[in-house]
C-alpha cells in the first residue's frame, strides 16, 4: 500500500545534530528530487547549525518536529540528521498525538532513540531509513526503490537478503537500530520491552572493543535473555578496518548459552545503498526467505 500520493507533502526535520550550512544544497537537491516525484516538501525551521552541532535546543527541535507532524497536509516525516543529540527531544514530544494520528516517521543512526521511543510509547511503526540516500552514491537505485515503495505500493525498499549464523528461523516484532544510540534509552521510560522481539543492531563507528562493551551492556539490561532473535546489519568501521573479533563472533559468543537465533544482512545500516527496516512490524525470517 502506497504511503504517499502525488500532491502530498513530506516534512524534512532535524532532531539530532544540526546540519552544516554547506549541506543546504544537498537538502535543496533532495527537495527537488521529491518534487520530481510529485511530493511537496516542508522544511523544519530548526535545521542548520552555524558554529556548533546545536540547531536549537532539544525543546525547539521537538516543537519544530511536532509542528510539521501535526500539519494536515504532511503525510510523512523524514529526519535528515544524525549524531548525538536526538535524545534531547524525547521529553518534549506529544506521544498522544502519535497514538491518535499515526504517520510514517523515518530516520536512522541517532534517530534510533526517537524511532524506538515513539514505537514503545505509542505502538506506532517507525522506519529506519535515511532519506538523504536519494542524493547519495547509490541515488539512482535508491530513488527508484523509494518511488516504487512509497508511491507505487511495492515492498522493494523493505526487501533485504540475509543469512543465518545460528538457527534457521526467527519471528517477532522488530526493535533496535544503531547499537550505541539504542543504549541511550536504557534506564529511561522509552527503553523497549524486548520480550518476544527481534533485535536489530548496526553501527557506523566503533571497533571490536566498543562493540564488546555495548553488547555487554545489552546483556546486563536483560534484553538478550528476552529476544526471539537478533538481526545484524552493517558495522561500517569494523568491516572497513577488518577488526577482530568480528561482530558476528562477538554476538555469537555473548548469546552462546541462550542459543538465540542470529542472522545478518549486508543491506541495512549506514551505507548509501541501505534498505529500510520497519520497527514495530512483525517479521518472520527463515531459510525460505522473509515475510512481513
Amino acid at each position: 500500500m502506497a504511503m504517499l500520493n502525488k500532491g502530498d507533502t513530506a516534512a524534512l526535520v532535524c532532531c539530532s545534530n544540526g546540519l552544516r550550512p554547506s549541506e543546504k544544497q544537498r537538502i535543496d537537491t533532495l527537495a527537488d528530487i521529491l518534487g520530481d516525484m510529485g511530493i511537496r516538501t516542508a522544511v523544519s525551521a530548526v535545521m542548520y547549525a552555524a558554529s556548533t552541532h546545536y540547531a536549537g535546543t532539544g525543546k525547539k527541535r521537538a516543537e519544530a518536529f511536532m509542528e510539521l507532524y501535526c500539519r494536515k497536509d504532511v503525510r510523512a516525516v523524514f529526519d535528515v540528521s544524525g549524531g548525538d543529540l536526538a535524545n534531547e527531544v524525547l521529553p518534549h514530544l506529544d506521544y498522544g498525538i502519535f497514538i491518535r494520528e499515526p504517520k510514517p516517521v523515518f530516520g536512522y543512526s541517532d534517530l534510533t532513540v526517537l524511532l524506538n521511543a515513539v514505537n514503545a510509547s505509542a505502538g506506532m511503526e517507525t522506519y529506519l531509513y535515511q532519506i538523504r540516500n536519494l542524493t547519495g552514491a547509490c541515488g539512482d537505485r535508491q530513488r527508484e526503490e523509494f518511488y516504487r515503495t512509497a508511491m507505487g505500493g511495492s515492498a522493494c525498499l523493505y526487501d533485504f537478503e540475509f543469512k543465518f549464523l545460528r538457527g534457521s528461523g526467527m519471528e517477532g516484532i522488530m526493535a533496535g537500530g544503531n547499537i550505541r544510540c539504542l543504549l541511550k534509552l536504557a534506564g529511561t521510560p522509552w527503553w523497549p520491552d524486548f520480550a518476544g522481539k527481534l533485535l536489530f543492531l548496526e553501527s557506523r563507528s566503533g571497533d571490536a572493543a566498543k562493540m564488546a562493551t555495548y553488547l555487554c551492556q545489552l546483556e546486563q539490561t536483560g534484553a538478550l535473555d528476552k529476544v526471539n532473535g537478533i538481526l545484524l546489519g552493517t558495522f561500517t568501521q569494523m568491516e572497513e578496518e577488518g577488526c577482530r573479533p568480528r561482530i558476528e563472533e562477538l554476538v555469537l559468543n555473548i548469546t552462546e548459552k541462550r542459543g538465540v537465533p542470529v542472522a545478518a544482512t549486508p543491506q541495512i545500516g549506514h551505507g548509501s545503498d541501505s534498505r529500510c527496516l520497519i520497527l514495530g512490524r512483525n517479521y518472520c525470517l527463515n531459510l525460505q526467505g522473509k515475510t512481513l
